[in-house]
């Protein structure tokens, strides 16, 4: 028997630890490094809807991951960005 969670609001979400930035490897492909950042990003927001109650795909919305990503200082996601990150939830 499945029950049905009421959708709540984001809380403010707390600054998150980071690792230290380290530099890219030189002399890649263009589509290598668009690829890689991407990923960093729908990881960040992935952890971000975590934090915030969102554990399923389905309820991770495109609308719910841009505003965490606007909550947590990221960039607008592209359509592209925002399954990657219901892929990784």
């Amino acid at each position: 028997m499945s029950m049905a969670v009421a959708a709540t609001p984001l809380p403010n979400l707390p600054a998150l630890p980071t690792l230290p930035k380290k530099r890219m490897p030189a002399g890649q492909p263009r589509d290598w490094y668009e690829s890689h950042n991407r990923r960093l990003k729908a990881m960040r927001l992935a952890i971000a809807l975590l934090h915030s109650g969102v554990y399923t795909p389905d309820r991770a919305t495109d609308r719910r991951i841009r505003l965490v990503a606007e909550q947590i200082g990221v960039h607008r996601p592209s359509e592209t960005t925002c399954r990657l990150v219901r892929a990784l939830i």
